[in-house]
């Protein structure tokens, strides 16, 4: 039988839909709905088939998960299956699940099991496989439709937290992982790109899922990838009984095994820990979109079975969606300290993880002209975390609409001042060329008072707008001239608050020589470059001096990069504030002594985690000034690492790599203090 025409007809839509969705997400790591709408659809199709067993088909989305391989990589058979769960989303599902559980053990004669649960955060990242034969890594695959996936074991050599050989290993033995980068690297990522003038990536997984999709390993070295080891597959010559065993002998044999995961024997306790990590989720240095609860021991898994394609004996909590549909009402730009221009996204008001949103990034004109988003379009929304909310793409349907706007042009003037804008030679964003612009100046200002800058405490970015707009200041050498009876006169200060914004104003003339060349606003110096430049030049005067042959010198400072600060630093408006800001006392010198001297000489340190009395900011002059150096990845090459509370994946890589881990007291010691 085939059902009735119209239950035909829908299962073969909802299978062509699904089929879509899972190429666009799996492999081409471009997703054009959330979680929830891909769930939803994913439901009916279950619901459907319930309803009419004949329609199931071999290849629908409910017997084979994930997507497609991609056809430029070599095509890998796994020896086992790499399944995917069943989803809970609140207290009452869960329940349902172990009652279910209950109920089929029953049926083969186990009455009243005691469970243990191992509840491991589900990673939003690339599940992989690696393949070992006597100890030896043979060969690592992406999971692609969970039955064939990818050969990239070219990149994943690459990655230092995977052993290429495991001491005391089986004659067999395929290990699971997910590929993710941590949050902090994610941002140091983006960080060294928009410095060299290059497009910053989206988010973490797709950048993850991406790399390892590279041909050249050469490329994916260069990214900082990590690992997350979760179970074991197919294995010849090794007896375990249960995962938490498993995670274990993980961990003994060189393994990253995430130190976040438990095993509890309450459903109580699974429910406590779930909405724990959905709590905590925005604090974590890792990205992710769930909780996986397995069954620990291996026998009752075995009795437990898979239904389709999913495996009894686990499911995975979902979080609320971060992804919402909204409608696009208009697109507006802001201007940026650097004069680039900056597409954002008027939204009607929809809420997405718990808040309610308006406003959303839209990164860069050749991203808005990529997805091609239109004024009047429906529009999918992401918010995950703490991150600024950003419109994915159209919906579906959206680009089909022979009505939809025309595509959004760049302003031909500057929405602030109205200076016709200029778009560089091979430039990503189209400039306002006036240095003067009101909103450079706002960006600039903000920037100078920000945390890794100034670090002026009582100024936001509502004070920075007010002091603008009232002509107090126009920039930022004017702050050193205000007055507390100035402040006085704006709503919101009282003799108090006055007397402590100028307190520390005064305070920050003591910041370090790196702290304010970032501060001032020179394009293509992030934080780590302007501590390289202080470290190489040691004074303001030196560097003014410097010729881009010179410049280029400092570490991590390419001809183009150099060419650029050197012509940023001749520009007039630049050296008068340079000069104001000496004049105000403004430290232009390095202090310590020069690279090469002091008692942390000749070594490198990565900072990681919470301090307990020391900014990692300050904990990175306190080095530099003794003649360390700050790394932000760690490798084999660094010395230490200094590790704070909440200490996530390179404390992980310190301890793979052998890498010393102190704390900040052992810091100071080495310091002499």
């Amino acid at each position: 039988m085939s059902g009735p025409p119209e239950a035909g007809a829908r299962a073969a839509e909802l299978r062509a839909l699904l089929a879509h969705h899972s190429q666009r997400y799996y492999v081409e790591d471009d997703p054009e709905i959330g979680d929830e709408e891909y769930d939803a659809l994913y439901r009916a199709l279950v619901e459907l088939e319930a309803e009419h067993p004949e329609l199931v088909t071999a290849d629908s989305p409910t017997q084979r998960p994930g997507g497609a391989p991609v056809e430029r990589l070599e095509k890998v058979v796994h020896l086992q299956p790499m399944l995917s769960l069943a989803n809970v989303r609140s207290e009452q599902e869960l329940r349902a699940w172990v009652a279910r559980m209950r109920t089929h053990l029953a049926r083969e004669g186990i009455d009243d099991p005691r469970f243990r649960f191992v509840c491991e955060p589900k990673i939003d990242g690339l599940a992989v496989s690696l393949l070992y034969r006597d100890g030896i890594l043979e060969r690592g695959a992406t999971r692609g439709n969970g039955e064939i996936g990818e050969d990239v074991t070219h990149n994943l050599r690459t990655i230092a937290q995977i052993p290429r050989q495991i001491d005391g290993a089986p004659a067999l033995l395929e290990v699971r992982g997910e590929i993710y980068i941590s949050l902090p690297d994610f941002q140091s990522l983006n960080e060294r790109r928009a410095e060299q003038g290059l497009s910053t990536f989206m988010n973490p997984r797709n950048s993850a899922a991406g790399t390892i999709r590279q041909l050249d390993p050469a490329l994916t070295a260069q990214r900082p990838l990590s690992m997350w080891a979760y179970a074991v597959g197919a294995v010849e010559g090794l007896e375990l009984t249960d995962q938490w065993d498993v995670l274990a002998w993980l961990r003994e044999h060189g393994f990253p095994v995430n130190h976040e995961i438990v095993v509890l024997e309450e459903e109580e306790a699974v429910v406590a820990q779930c909405l724990e990590w959905q709590r905590r989720r925005g604090a974590l240095d890792f990205e992710i979109d769930g909780v996986v609860v397995k069954v620990s021991d291996f026998e009752l898994q075995r009795r437990l079975g898979s239904v389709g394609r999913d495996p009894r004996w686990a499911v995975a909590w979902k979080f609320p969606p971060t992804t919402a549909k909204t409608r696009l009402i208009a697109v507006h730009w802001n201007v940026g300290k650097f004069g680039d221009l900056h597409p954002f996204g008027e939204l009607e008001a929809v809420r997405v993880g718990g808040v309610t949103v308006r406003m959303a990034t839209l990164h860069n004109e050749e991203d808005l002209a990529r997805k091609d988003l239109r004024e009047g379009d429906e529009v999918i929304v992401l918010r995950a975390g703490d991150v600024i909310p950003q419109v994915v793409s159209p919906a579906p349907h959206a680009v089909e609409n022979p009505d939809r706007s025309p595509p959004v042009q760049v302003p031909a003037r500057c929405p602030i001042c109205a200076t016709p804008t200029v778009k560089p030679p091979g430039a990503v964003f189209t400039m306002c060329p006036n240095r003067e612009c009101a909103g450079r100046q706002w960006q600039l200002l903000r920037h100078f008072v920000s945390r890794g800058a100034m670090d002026i405490d009582g100024l936001g970015e509502k004070q920075v707008g007010v002091l603008l707009e009232r002509r107090l200041v126009r920039g930022a050498a004017d702050l050193y001239e205000l007055r507390e009876e100035q402040l006085l006169e704006l709503d919101g200060f009282a003799e108090v608050s006055a007397r402590r914004l100028i307190a520390a104003i005064d305070s920050s003339r003591q910041r370090s020589f790196a702290r304010v060349l970032f501060a001032i606003g020179i394009e293509e110096v992030g934080e780590v470059t302007a501590r390289n430049l202080a470290a190489q030049f040691r004074s303001i005067g030196a560097l003014l001096a410097a010729s881009p042959e010179q410049v280029e010198q400092t570490q991590g400072v390419g001809p183009k990069m150099a060419a650029t600060i050197v012509d940023q630093l001749a520009q007039p408006a630049l050296r008068e504030l340079i000069e104001r800001l000496r004049a105000a006392g403004l430290r232009f010198e390095e202090e310590g002594p020069p690279p090469g001297d002091g008692p942390l000489a000749g070594l490198t340190f990565v900072l990681t985690g919470t301090l307990p009395t020391l900014t990692r900011e300050a904990a990175a002059e306190l080095i530099q000034a003794a003649g360390g150096r700050v790394s932000s990845s760690v490798s084999r090459k660094t010395d230490h690492v200094v590790a704070g509370g909440s200490a996530g994946s390179k404390l992980e890589k310190a301890e793979r790599l052998g890498v010393s881990v102190i704390d900040e007291a052992a810091l100071l010691a080495l310091l002499g203090r």
